[in-house]
C-alpha cells in the first residue's frame, strides 16, 4: 500500500500513513488495552483510520469471545467498542474515509447494512467521535471547541452520553500534577460535562442519525 496520497499533501500537511505492520507492532505494546472493549483510544491525527480500524478490530475480537453467542449482547457491545474510539483529522477527505472504514468494519462483523438500526446508530456515533478539526488548536473545522461524547453502556440495551470539551479534558495532567495549586481538587470539581443526555437505545441513536436527536437531560 502507498504511504502517501500525494507529494503536495506531504509538503503541505506532513501527511504520511502508518503501514499496517507498524500499527500492529505499536498496538502490541498496549495489547491488553487494545483488546479491552471499554478502553478509550484517541488518535489526534487519524487520517483514514489505520490505527482506529485495527483498534476496533481487536475490540470486536474481544466482543466475539465474550458475547458472540448472544446476538443482543454482541450488537450492543460491538457498538460500545466503537463508542470508545475517537479521532481528529484536519483533512476532510480523510475524516470521511475514516468514518466509512470504521463503519464498514462494524457492518461486516455484525452482517448489517443501512436498513439496520445498529448501522444507523453506528453512523451517528462516528459523526460524534471522529471530528473534522485540528488537534493542535483543539477546534473543529468551523472554529468551535472540539467536544467529545463520553459513552457508557448501562446494560439492557441502554447507553449513556456525556459531552466534554477536549481542551478541558487535556488539562487533567496540569490540574492533577503533584505539587500544583489544583492537586487537591477531585476530578469531579474540574471535569463537569457540558451536556448530559438521557439514556439512549439503538433506536434512539438511529433516530438521531435520521434527524431526530434526543433532548439533553
Amino acid at each position: 500500500m502507498s504511504l502517501i496520497k500525494s507529494k503536495k499533501r506531504v509538503a503541505d500537511h506532513g501527511e504520511v500513513f502508518t503501514p499496517p505492520w507498524l500499527v500492529d507492532a505499536m498496538l502490541d505494546l498496549v495489547k491488553d488495552e487494545a483488546e479491552r472493549i471499554d478502553s478509550r483510544f484517541l488518535e489526534p491525527a487519524c487520517g483514514s483510520g489505520n490505527f482506529l480500524v485495527r483498534v476496533l478490530q481487536r475490540k470486536l475480537a474481544a466482543v466475539e469471545v465474550k458475547f458472540g453467542k448472544s446476538d443482543f449482547e454482541k450488537r450492543h457491545y460491538s457498538l460500545y467498542a466503537l463508542m470508545c474510539t475517537y479521532g481528529i483529522e484536519l483533512l476532510p477527505d480523510n475524516i470521511a474515509e475514516c468514518r466509512a472504514n470504521m463503519l464498514d468494519v462494524l457492518a461486516e462483523y455484525l452482517n448489517i447494512d443501512e436498513t439496520d438500526e445498529a448501522y444507523r446508530a453506528a453512523s451517528y456515533v462516528l459523526a460524534q467521535n471522529l471530528v473534522h478539526g485540528d488537534a493542535l488548536t483543539m477546534r473543529t473545522d468551523g472554529g468551535q471547541p472540539i467536544t467529545f461524547a463520553e459513552w457508557g453502556y448501562l446494560g439492557k440495551g441502554k447507553f449513556q452520553r456525556r459531552d466534554f470539551r477536549l481542551d478541558v479534558l487535556t488539562g487533567s495532567s496540569a490540574f492533577s500534577a503533584e505539587g500544583t495549586l489544583f492537586a487537591h481538587l477531585g476530578k469531579h470539581e474540574i471535569f463537569t460535562p457540558i451536556r448530559t443526555w438521557p439514556a439512549m437505545t439503538l433506536r434512539d441513536l438511529a433516530a438521531a442519525h435520521d434527524g431526530t436527536p434526543q433532548e439533553a437531560a
